[in-house]
């Protein structure tokens, strides 16, 4: 999903005002310019290492576009639906991630030569067209399975010309994060605290947030927020902030970034307009050393027989979707491991445990772990019992592809298309 609407963002944006143009294909009541092409086909070529002068190329490019705009019109014909607040979301991502990306709203503002919200203006109703194509594929298949003996025919059929299997290693971890400490947290709330003092004796909260908020998406534009509908937002920060009266301050509103301080400017029916000063959980060394050394410990009781591994990630993981499992992580292929990971489980013999290692989640958030090797299954033909999961996802794809490439041919006859190159 995300690359299609990053797709439809910097399309829109870059190429929606050109003046020389032309049509490259129609289909129904939609225009492929070619503009859209170029940009499309240049993309796709530096992202493959391909010539993007390639004829192939293009024309598989324009059968996408093609395909994205049927599916579009079959969507309009079959009354799908996306509503206001879907859209509305889907566009507060996608802004969000770009002002992240570009560090700031002032720099994304830059690059393409118009306000924030002319930019979502821009490209709200090309984000309407592509929910729409997606749920009317999801419609479509999201029911679609395929059965054991499908699998079993899929693999007798194909079997000589699957990939080779590479290593794989099945892995548990557990993991601690330093910033969920009750030291960091009283030290991230205290500041909170005395921005909150500060501002009922008259602070400026604009400046106040320049200088101590650390969300970087608000936090130069004094923590305005702009107007929102419900869903953007944590619920956590939604349930004060849809709660305040206009100029209200909230008191000390925890979610799981950090803690904030709301004030409510204006509201419009459905719609709030807020700012607000956040402040962080932060990390520092001596948080991170006290989980190294608390890790260590755990490691030690394990290798003493004093309980087993999967007991302690139950009970003191940070990664609360592994731990409850055990700390088990599943079965991956090197390629699938980062650096880090590759060198601390190539050392490791199954069943050990190395020691701690630093873990980073995203360039905001990292931790430390240790890792049990649980299995090591070494490269390998393409063999039914051992890859059956594997073999299945292919089986898939495949059923699923064919499924789609009669499902389009059938659109085509029903809905007007045409090529104009």
């Amino acid at each position: 999903m995300r690359y299609i609407l990053v797709v439809i963002f910097l399309s829109t944006v870059l190429f929606g005002q050109q003046t020389a143009d032309r049509i490259v294909a129609v289909v129904d009541n939609e225009i492929i310019l070619k503009s859209e092409l170029d940009f499309r086909v240049n993309m796709e070529a530096a992202q493959k290492n391909l010539d993007p002068a390639n004829e192939l190329l293009q024309q598989q490019i324009l059968n996408q576009l093609i395909e994205e705009k049927l599916l579009y019109a079959q969507a309009e014909l079959d009354s799908i639906t996306v509503k206001d607040e879907q859209v509305t979301e889907v566009l507060e991502n996608q802004i969000n991630y770009f002002i992240q990306q570009y560090g700031s709203k002032e720099r994304l503002e830059q690059l393409y030569g118009m306000p924030v919200e002319k930019i979502k203006r821009t490209l709200r109703e090309d984000t309407r067209k592509s929910l729409m194509a997606q749920m009317m594929q999801q419609k479509k298949f999201s029911e679609m399975q395929v059965t054991r003996k499908e699998v079993i025919e899929f693999y007798d059929q194909f079997k000589d010309s699957l990939s080779i299997v590479p290593d794989k290693y099945q892995l548990s971890h557990i993991f601690q994060n330093p910033q969920t400490g009750d030291r960091i947290k009283r030290k991230a709330k205290d500041l909170a605290v005395k921005l909150l003092d500060s501002l009922k004796k008259g602070g400026d909260f604009a400046e106040l947030a320049k200088k101590f908020s650390d969300d970087p998406g608000s936090a130069s534009q004094g923590g305005d927020l702009g107007f929102v509908k419900r869903g953007v937002f944590y619920p956590e920060f939604e349930s004060v902030a849809f709660s305040l009266a206009p100029n209200q301050l909230s008191g000390i509103v925890e979610s799981p970034v950090g803690y904030h301080i709301i004030q409510l400017l204006e509201r419009r029916g459905e719609a709030i307009h807020s700012r607000h000063i956040l402040v962080k959980l932060k990390s520092d060394d001596e948080a991170d050393l006290k989980a190294i050394e608390f890790l260590t410990e755990i490691r030690d009781s394990i290798m003493k027989g004093n309980n087993a591994f999967d007991y302690y990630a139950k009970k003191y993981s940070d990664d609360k979707e592994t731990g409850k499992f055990g700390g088990d992580l599943g079965t991956f292929e090197v390629s699938q491991l980062d650096k880090t990971l590759t060198d601390v489980i190539y050392k490791l013999k199954e069943g050990e445990i190395s020691f701690p290692k630093r873990l980073e989640i995203d360039r905001n958030i990292y931790g430390y772990h240790i890792v049990k090797l649980i299995k090591r299954i070494p490269e390998h033909k393409p063999d039914l019992d051992i890859d059956y999961n594997d073999i299945k996802r292919i089986a898939e794809y495949y059923k699923r592809q064919k499924l789609y490439t009669k499902w389009i041919e059938e659109i085509k006859e029903k809905i007007y298309w045409e090529i104009r190159i």
